[in-house]
């Protein structure tokens, strides 16, 4: 799961390579902190938050058989 979205924000962003994605898992939560550059913010959450939201319910939709909560935070 982190792979195809570390992929597909890799796609969306100019400066592909300062993307990383870390996983933290905790007992019922999973956090996964997506770092972008500062520049590219924008483009990874997208007018009025909908790239944002498509990439948090990817994420829920992929990690959902774990029943654990997901949550994606965007970092830069």
């Amino acid at each position: 799961m982190a792979e195809l979205l570390e992929d597909l924000v890799r796609r969306l962003v100019d400066e592909p390579e300062a993307v990383r994605l870390e996983r933290e898992e905790g007992d019922d939560i999973v956090l996964l902190r997506l770092f972008v550059a500062k520049d590219d913010i924008g483009k990874v959450i997208g007018k009025q938050g909908r790239i944002a939201r498509a990439l948090r319910q990817l994420a829920r939709a992929a990690d959902g058989r774990r029943r654990k909560r997901v949550v994606l935070e965007i970092v830069d």
